[in-house]
C-alpha cells in the first residue's frame, strides 16, 4: 500500500508537472492583410518559423492572412490590436499613417532612391522614432520591414508617363497622400478597400490599381489587367505590432528573441523579395500581360508630378521638423 501510494505521487507529481510544462507554451495569433502567397504573408510565416525555434517551442505564432481575424478593415485591426483583441499584426506603414500622419513621409512618391534607402531610412533615427510613437497609440513595435515599391496595372493601356493616366479610375489605399498623387496625374483615385479590388476591376468599377508586383500575382489581377507598368512611385513599409499586454506576459529572454526574430526575418524577407520580383514579373508576361519598364526620361516625368507636390505633402505629415530630416536623410534637401 505504501509502494503504491509513493507511486501514486510520484506519478501525479510527473503528470502534474507535464501539465505544468505544456501550459508554459504561449501561443499568439499574426494577423497580415494579403493572400498565403503575398510578400508579406510569407514573411510572417518565416518569422513564426523562427520564433518557434529560437524559443524551443516555448512561443508559437499562428498566422492569419487576407485581415480575416479584423474583418479585413485595417484601421479596425489597428484600434483592436491596441485593445488586446488581436495578438500581433502586420500592417502597412500607409495604413499607420491615419493615426500618426508622420507615418505620412515614407510613401512620398518618389521620395526613395532604393529599396537599399528605404530599408536604411527604417532602420534608422526616423524609422526608430516612429516606432516608438506607437506606444502613444498602445502598440509596442517590434520592427518595420521594407516593402517592395508600388507599380501600376490597368486595362486601358500601356503607360509611360502621367499623360496616359488622364481621366483613368484608379483604386487606392484610404490615405490622402495617393488620391493627391493621382489626381495631379488626372486620373480618378478612388479609394476602395483591398478585399474589394478584384470585383471592381472585373466590373469596370476602377480601371486599375497599384500594388508591389507580387500582388497581382497573388490576387490574380491578371485575368482582369492588361497592363503593368514598372513605375516604382511609391515606398511603404510594413509595421510588425503586438498588444503591449501580451508582449508583456513573456519573460525578458523571450522578448528578446521576438525582436532578434523580427530582425532576421526581415533580412531574409529583403532577399525573397528580390528573388520574387522577377518571377512575378515572368508570371504576369505568361498570363498574357504587357510589362513595361520606363526609359530614364518617362521616369522623370512622374518625378516632375511629384516634387511639384512636396509642400502639400509636407503639410500631410503634420510635423515640418520630421519631413525636413526625412528628406536630409534621402538627399532631397
Amino acid at each position: 500500500m505504501l509502494f503504491k501510494a509513493l507511486t501514486g505521487g510520484v506519478v501525479a507529481a510527473v503528470m502534474g508537472l507535464s501539465i505544468s510544462m505544456a501550459s508554459a507554451k504561449t501561443t499568439f495569433t499574426l494577423s497580415t492583410p494579403d493572400p498565403d502567397g503575398s510578400e508579406i504573408t510569407v514573411a510572417a510565416q518565416k518569422f513564426a518559423e523562427l520564433v518557434i525555434a529560437k524559443t524551443n517551442g516555448e512561443v508559437e505564432i499562428k498566422v492569419f492572412a487576407n485581415g480575416q481575424l479584423y474583418g479585413g478593415d485595417p484601421s479596425a485591426g489597428v484600434r483592436q490590436l491596441a485593445a488586446g483583441s488581436l495578438d500581433m499584426l502586420l500592417l502597412s506603414t500607409s495604413l499607420y499613417a491615419n493615426f500618426n500622419p508622420k507615418f505620412t513621409a515614407i510613401s512620398i512618391p518618389y521620395l526613395f532612391d532604393s529599396n537599399k534607402q528605404l530599408q536604411d531610412y527604417l532602420n534608422g533615427p526616423q524609422g526608430q522614432e516612429l516606432i516608438a510613437d506607437l506606444d502613444k497609440i498602445g502598440i509596442t513595435g517590434l520592427g518595420m520591414w521594407p516593402r517592395p515599391f508600388r507599380q501600376m496595372t490597368n486595362s486601358k493601356r500601356a503607360i509611360t508617363g502621367p499623360k496616359d493616366l488622364e481621366g483613368m479610375k484608379f483604386r487606392v489605399p484610404n490615405n490622402p497622400l495617393w488620391v493627391e498623387f493621382f489626381k495631379a496625374m488626372g486620373a480618378v483615385p478612388t479609394p476602395m478597400a483591398f478585399g474589394e479590388v478584384y470585383n471592381a476591376l472585373q466590373l469596370k468599377v476602377v480601371d486599375g490599381q497599384e500594388n508591389p508586383i507580387n500582388i497581382p500575382v497573388v490576387a490574380k489581377f491578371y485575368e482582369v489587367q492588361k497592363y503593368a507598368t514598372m513605375s516604382n512611385h511609391m515606398a511603404d513599409g510594413w509595421v510588425l505590432g503586438i498588444n503591449p499586454a501580451k508582449f508583456k506576459t513573456l519573460t525578458a529572454d523571450q522578448q528578446a528573441v521576438l525582436r532578434a526574430a523580427a530582425k532576421e526575418a526581415e533580412a531574409w524577407k529583403v532577399a525573397n523579395d528580390a528573388t520574387d520580383a522577377g518571377k512575378s514579373i515572368a508570371l504576369l508576361k505568361e498570363k498574357g500581360m504587357e510589362v513595361g519598364e520606363l526609359t530614364p526620361a518617362q521616369h522623370q516625368s512622374f518625378v516632375i508630378v511629384a516634387k511639384g507636390l512636396f509642400p502639400k505633402f509636407a503639410e500631410l505629415v503634420k510635423d515640418p521638423a520630421f519631413f525636413d530630416k526625412t528628406l536630409i536623410f534621402v538627399g532631397k534637401k
